[in-house]
C-alpha cells in the first residue's frame, strides 16, 4: 500500500475513499466494500452529514475483522461554525461519537471561513465572522490543543494558501501536517504543491475526477468533464485503464494522497485498482498541458458578503 510519511514520521495510506456527497443511505455500503476491498484510508466531515453511518461501517468492519483500527485512517474536519477556540473540541468529540471512535488520525479545519456557531450555511452577510474578529491562529492553537489530548493523532488544514499556512505556523511553531485541497489536471496548482513540500506539508486531493457530480449541486455549466477528455481517454486507452484510473494514478504520480468518492462497490474497486497503474514520463507531460486553473468548488457560496472573496479566500 502505497503511503505518504508526514513530518512526525506518521505514514497516512496515500489512497483513500471520500465521503462527500454520499448519502446516508449508500455511504454505509460504500465503506464497508471499500474497507473489503483494502482502503484504509476513509474522509469525512461534519457537514457531510453522513458520519453516522460512516461509523456504524467502522464499527462493523472491526468486528467483522476485515481490518484493524490501528490499520485505518480516519480523517475528519472541523466545520465552519466551530472556529472558536471553545467550541473545536466540542465538535471534535461530536465527530468521535457519530463516528464510534476514540481518536482520529487527522482532524483539518475544512475551511479558512469562521461562521456564527449554529450556522451550517450562510444565507447573508450577518452569518460571518470576519478573520480578524476570529483569527485562524486561535482555531489552530486549539486544534493542537485537541492532538495533546490524543483526541487526533495529526491535525492540519484544508483549502489553505500558502499564506494562511505560513500565518497559523509562524504564530504556534507548529506547521499542519496536512493540507487537503482541490486537484486534478484541470487545476494543477503546482506552486501551492511546491510550497507545501518546501514546508513540510503532506497534501491531499480532493475532487481529483474534476468533481462532475457537484455540478448540479454548484450550479456549475462544465464543458468537458476531465473522465472525457481525450487526452485522458488516449492515456487510459494505452494502459488498458479507466480515465479514473489515469486521474488517480496522476494524483499519486505527483506525491500527493488522493480521495475519490463513489458509492458503487465496482467503482470503488476499480479506483482501488489505480494504485498499480504507472504513468509514463509522456503521460505526465501529455496531462500537464491541461492545467486551466479551473476550480470546481470555487467557494462562492462564502461570497455573500464583503467578508470573504475570491481574493481573500484563494490569496489570488
Amino acid at each position: 500500500m502505497k503511503t505518504l510519511t508526514l513530518r512526525s514520521g506518521t505514514r497516512m495510506p496515500a489512497l483513500g475513499l471520500g465521503t462527500w456527497k454520499s448519502d446516508a443511505d449508500e455511504v454505509y455500503r460504500a465503506v464497508r466494500s471499500a474497507i473489503e476491498v483494502g482502503y484504509r484510508h476513509i474522509d469525512c466531515a461534519a457537514i457531510y452529514q453522513n458520519e453516522e453511518e460512516v461509523g456504524r461501517a467502522i464499527g462493523d468492519a472491526l468486528r467483522a475483522r476485515d481490518a484493524s483500527r490501528e490499520e485505518l485512517w480516519i480523517t475528519s474536519k472541523l466545520w465552519n461554525d466551530s472556529h472558536a477556540p471553545e467550541h473545536v473540541q466540542l465538535a471534535l468529540e461530536a465527530s468521535l461519537r457519530k463516528l464510534q471512535l476514540d481518536y482520529l488520525d487527522l482532524y483539518l479545519i475544512h475551511w479558512p471561513v469562521a461562521l456564527r456557531h449554529g450556522v451550517a450555511l450562510p444565507t447573508g452577510p450577518d452569518d460571518f465572522i470576519p478573520l480578524s474578529e476570529l483569527p485562524l491562529e486561535s482555531t489552530w492553537k486549539a486544534m493542537l490543543k485537541a492532538s495533546e489530548l490524543n483526541l487526533a493523532r495529526e491535525v492540519g488544514v484544508s483549502n489553505f494558501s500558502k499564506r494562511m499556512i505560513e500565518k497559523v505556523s509562524d504564530t504556534t511553531g507548529q506547521t499542519p501536517a496536512v493540507n487537503q485541497v482541490e486537484l486534478h489536471p484541470y487545476l494543477q496548482q503546482d506552486a501551492l504543491l511546491a510550497a507545501c513540500h518546501q514546508l513540510g506539508v503532506a497534501v491531499t486531493a480532493y475532487s481529483p475526477l474534476g468533481s462532475p457530480d457537484s455540478a448540479a449541486m454548484l450550479r456549475r455549466r462544465d464543458d468537458v468533464l476531465l473522465t472525457g477528455h481525450p487526452a485522458i481517454e488516449q492515456v487510459a486507452e494505452r494502459h488498458g485503464a479507466t480515465t479514473g484510473q489515469v486521474l488517480i494514478a496522476w494524483a499519486l504520480a505527483r506525491g500527493t494522497s488522493v480521495i475519490p468518492k463513489s458509492v458503487n462497490p465496482g467503482r470503488i474497486a476499480e479506483n482501488w485498482a489505480a494504485r498499480d497503474l504507472d504513468l509514463t514520463p509522456a503521460d505526465m507531460t501529455a496531462i500537464a498541458a491541461l492545467d486551466r486553473h479551473d476550480r470546481k468548488v470555487e467557494g462562492k457560496f462564502w461570497f455573500l458578503g464583503e467578508t470573504y472573496s475570491h481574493k481573500t479566500l484563494w490569496d489570488e
